[in-house]
């Protein structure tokens, strides 16, 4: 696990399969500003209302030249299903192995009713168009996360 992924520091490199077909990877978005936002399920509650809002916000964010990816531990077929039933354009990577997460210093020990677990810390990252991370959001609140991302994206203007 990573921890050193903080405000200035490079960016980790990444290429994962995503929804509808698509491949993300450092390397495309070079030269681009893009918010990569780890999420721990599809289609539950949390999930959802920040997936919906970051979807509602993407005309804004779009003007700021923003790309989106959302990254969580399942497979292409449940996150495929996710983005169709609420109708999200923007890319959700499917990170199985935990690779880009580990890397981003977000699969962490989690404990829920005092069982300990290896789970997805929902967190966000944006980053540059020179590949330095400018803000970094951990344990991000799904229904502020849109707004705190346009926020920050105005500040770097």
């Amino acid at each position: 696990m990573s921890d050193t992924v903080e405000v200035g520091s490079k960016a980790p490199v990444f290429t994962m399969q995503a929804s509808g077909g698509r491949t993300v990877s450092s390397d495309s978005l070079m030269g681009r500003p893009y918010l990569i936002y780890f999420y721990p399920k599809a289609d539950t509650p949390g999930c959802t209302t920040q997936a919906c809002g970051i979807q509602e916000a993407l005309p804004q964010l779009g003007k700021l030249s923003l790309e989106v990816i959302g990254v969580s531990p399942d497979g292409l077929p449940a996150i495929e299903k996710f983005a169709k039933k609420f109708n999200l354009t923007f890319p959700l990577a499917s990170d199985p192995d935990h690779k880009v997460a580990d890397a981003y210093g977000t699969w962490v020990e989690k404990s829920m009713y005092g069982r300990r677990y290896m789970g997805m810390e929902r967190s966000s990252f944006l980053v540059g168009p020179d590949g330095v991370i400018r803000n970094v959001w951990r344990k991000v609140k799904p229904a502020e996360h849109a707004a705190q991302v346009i926020k920050a994206m105005q500040a770097l203007g």
